[in-house]
């Protein structure tokens, strides 16, 4: 097959961007009322989780500086549930590829998996909760607010579900997501109430990204407004959030999936697909063919989110660390995810077959759209029949002609010629060892 050219388009949607990250998160630290809940000369457990949150080993280095400036102890306590193969050594393998060392934060960091019980949820179960946190004499927790990528509801990714689900360490998330998604918008929230009554925590950062994935704002909750602010800052983040500019796609290729990128792998905020059991899909996109080509190495055998594509190459699928995907998969209690879909050996052979079932007569006539992963989506590729749609558009500049697919020898699409400037360009501009 001849493969329709691309053009790379970019998105410049109107957007805010924080500075100054470290003298707002100090600004916000000391003008805070910490004082009314923990002491001077108190420990103070600052939780950090394992999403990619843009300048997470600033924003923690400056969390942890303006506590000592206060007068307190802080310590580092991963605070991501069961990722990192729910292991003190993954967890802490986790923090270091974001930064977050003893050596960088100047403090400890603690990866310990033990927990202490704190009753029953409002299903019986018992509520898990980090030992090291728990036994702090404070708890401040960084983390992005943002949708979620398994259900909608007034508590998504945020502060709240660090202290639910990333404090709960592997049983405290198991807990929550044995309901699936009545356990994300019900038991989670109610879990939350309690332990705000039954744990020191003691302040929230929430940091708010904008379409480029840059810090767009940081907002400081207290314990007795985190229940009423939170979800404010969910539905701002909701508009701030990239997405694709399209209503309908016939050929989806995502360059690559990861953690890294989101917790689901893709976020289905972007691809549109749901996937999750008893659930419809998002409204928007809708995508007939999504093609996904490889696992970033930050993902480290987690290629959790593979089950949102219908094609994907023998290369995403060697690199699969059996132990860690299935501990991510059961412990969502979403299993439709986790489904390997239909494997070919190159990214050619995934990219044809893609549009070769697309629904399309004329391949030339099959609207494909080109990301590097779904957290980087201000530039993209794109194929002739979708170019009226980008120029009728004015949050949409067309960049480069129509040009060839950069489809090498091997068979594999030369994803950093296309995406310099991604992730993964990055990573193969700097030499890390084993970039692709």
């Amino acid at each position: 097959m001849t493969f329709p050219p691309l053009a790379r388009i970019r998105q410049h949607p109107p957007m805010t961007r924080e500075a100054d990250v470290p003298g707002a998160v100090r600004t916000l630290i000391l003008e805070s009322a910490i004082e009314k809940r923990v002491k001077p000369g108190g420990t103070i457990a600052v939780g950090i989780g394992s999403r990619g949150v843009n300048q997470i080993a600033l924003i923690a280095r400056s969390v942890v500086d303006a506590l000592k400036e206060r007068g307190y102890r802080p310590f580092i306590v991963a605070a991501m549930g069961s990722h990192g193969g729910a292991t003190p050594e993954g967890q802490r393998a986790l923090l270091a590829e974001y930064g977050v060392t003893e050596d960088a934060m100047g403090v400890p960091v603690k990866t310990d998996m033990e927990t202490v019980e704190l009753g029953t949820n409002p299903v019986g179960l018992p509520i898990y909760f980090d030992k090291n946190a728990y036994q702090a004499d404070g708890i401040v927790l960084v983390n992005r607010v943002k949708p979620h990528t398994d259900f909608q509801s007034e508590f998504e990714s945020g502060v709240l579900k660090m202290l639910v689900i990333g404090l709960g360490k592997r049983q405290g998330a198991s807990q929550v997501h044995k309901l699936g998604v009545r356990g994300m918008k019900e038991v989670l929230p109610a879990v939350g109430r309690s332990l705000l009554e039954k744990t020191r925590f003691a302040l929230g950062i929430a940091i708010l990204e904008n379409a480029v994935d840059e810090t767009a704002e940081i907002k400081v909750l207290e314990p007795d407004t985190i229940l009423t602010e939170e979800p404010k800052l969910l539905e701002r983040a909701r508009g701030l959030m990239g997405r694709l500019p399209f209503d309908q796609i016939d050929v989806l290729v995502v360059g690559e999936l990861g953690k890294n990128y989101s917790g689901a792998g893709m976020d289905p905020n972007v691809i549109g697909r749901l996937m999750v059991e008893t659930q419809p899909d998002l409204a928007r996109p809708v995508v007939t063919r999504l093609v996904v080509l490889d696992a970033s190495e930050e993902s480290h055998g987690n290629i959790v989110g593979v089950g949102f594509a219908d094609l994907t190459t023998e290369k995403l699928v060697s690199r699969l660390d059996p132990e860690s995907y299935r501990i991510n998969i059961l412990t969502s209690c979403f299993l439709e995810r986790g489904r390997i879909p239909i494997t070919l050996p190159t990214d050619r052979d995934v990219i044809q077959t893609a549009i070769e079932t697309c629904w399309r007569i004329d391949p030339a006539q099959a609207r494909i759209v080109v990301i590097p992963n779904t957290l980087e989506v201000e530039t993209m590729w794109i194929s002739k029949p979708l170019l009226n749609e980008t120029q009728a558009n004015p949050h949409l500049s067309l960049e480069t002609d129509f040009l060839p697919m950069p489809i090498l020898t091997d068979g594999t699409l030369d994803q950093e010629s296309l995406f310099p400037n991604s992730v993964r360009g990055r990573r193969r501009k700097n030499g890390v060892p084993g970039s692709h």
